[in-house]
């Protein structure tokens, strides 16, 4: 993930979370998170972004299910998918987060996409830039270009 305040890489959790990891590599190849921002930032807890909309509403217009393990832990680093309380656990859009606490405190009902492995100082700045009383980003934070490559 390329953004305006630098580079940060996610390993993909592709063997617990296949249905979640092949949607989203779906969505990078389609330049779907491509001028997309940050629209939630909650400093000591999340960055949540890919919402073509910015409005925490938007999506690809389907969705996929991998329900997390019973005791899954959302930490540093963790991507996860975003979904509604209303939705089943498990269920995923385009929405992503990634904890920027040491501890998200969240139940496992969030489909872990991957974890942060590179840029870890640019998730934390990124999760600076934001306001806890309103959970909106106090500046402008883009996904440039988001890329997948295969090791």
């Amino acid at each position: 993930m390329r953004t305006n305040c630098g580079t940060f890489v996610i390993r993909l959790a592709v063997k617990t979370a296949p249905n979640t990891a092949a949607s989203f590599v779906s969505l990078v190849r389609s330049h779907f998170y491509d001028g997309t921002v940050f629209h939630r930032i909650v400093p000591d807890f999340i960055i949540q972004g890919g919402d073509p909309t910015a409005s925490g509403t938007g999506g690809p217009g389907y969705t996929v299910v991998d329900r997390p393990r019973a005791g899954t832990q959302y930490l540093f680093g963790t991507v996860a998918m975003a979904k509604t309380q209303a939705e089943p656990a498990g269920m995923s859009g385009s929405q992503f987060f990634v904890v920027t606490g040491a501890d998200a405190g969240l139940p496992p009902d969030y489909a872990v996409l991957g974890d942060v492995v590179a840029g870890a100082d640019v998730v934390r700045r990124i999760g600076r830039l934001g306001d806890s009383s309103t959970e909106q980003p106090t500046a402008l934070v883009e996904i440039e270009r988001a890329v997948v490559s295969v090791r």
